[in-house]
């Protein structure tokens, strides 16, 4: 069985955009984007809403991105090798290998697919990670946190939805960025 972790880059005030839907706030640096790269190795299926997805294309369609550096090229390979859903009313295909498009998203069909999983999932996107929490398929939450106030944008949780979320774990990088793990007391593991 398959653990669902809800893994998101925030601001300290909790936003994963800015107010212009910008994501360019980001001071990331190689060893917090190798952390990255360690956590995607673990994961056998990325669930993704359609922004996301066509975000995170790029490491797979841009073979220039990889040629950048070894840190790229590791990053580019471990997000290849997971497989993908992406949950998407407009979009018309996929442009990546391994992945499969669904309509909406169906919470019985994530609990078949954890349950039948032999390795780990995560879901990305704010409105799909939501819908998740509410039907209580989220395992973990994972939140690396960017030193940064944006005072508004899109909220990286979900509104209207209480969870007493029990701490895992804490790592602190050199540049600022806070990474907590959280379990999510609850889930339909």
């Amino acid at each position: 069985m398959g653990k669902l972790s809800y893994v998101t880059n925030v601001s300290v005030d909790g936003y994963i955009e800015d107010e212009r839907g910008g994501i360019d706030w980001f001071p990331i640096g190689d060893e917090v984007f190798a952390f990255h790269t360690d956590l995607l190795r673990s994961v056998g299926t990325f669930l993704y809403g359609r922004r996301l997805y066509e975000a995170m294309a790029v490491w797979e369609t841009d073979p220039a991105l990889a040629a950048r550096s070894g840190l790229m090229a590791d990053f580019a390979s471990a997000w290849q090798a997971a497989s993908k859903v992406v949950y998407s009313t407009t979009l018309a295909a996929v442009s990546t290998a391994g992945t499969r498009l669904e309509r909406r998203f169906d919470p019985a069909a994530v609990r078949e697919l954890k349950a039948s999983a032999g390795s780990d999932l995560t879901i990305g996107g704010a409105d799909l990670a939501a819908q998740a929490f509410r039907a209580g398929l989220v395992d973990e939450c994972r939140l690396v946190v960017l030193p940064v106030l944006l005072g508004g944008g899109k909220p990286g949780l979900p509104t209207g939805i209480r969870a007493d979320l029990e701490l895992l774990d804490e790592h602190r990088f050199p540049n600022g960025v806070v990474h907590l793990r959280y379990r999510v007391p609850g889930s339909a593991r």
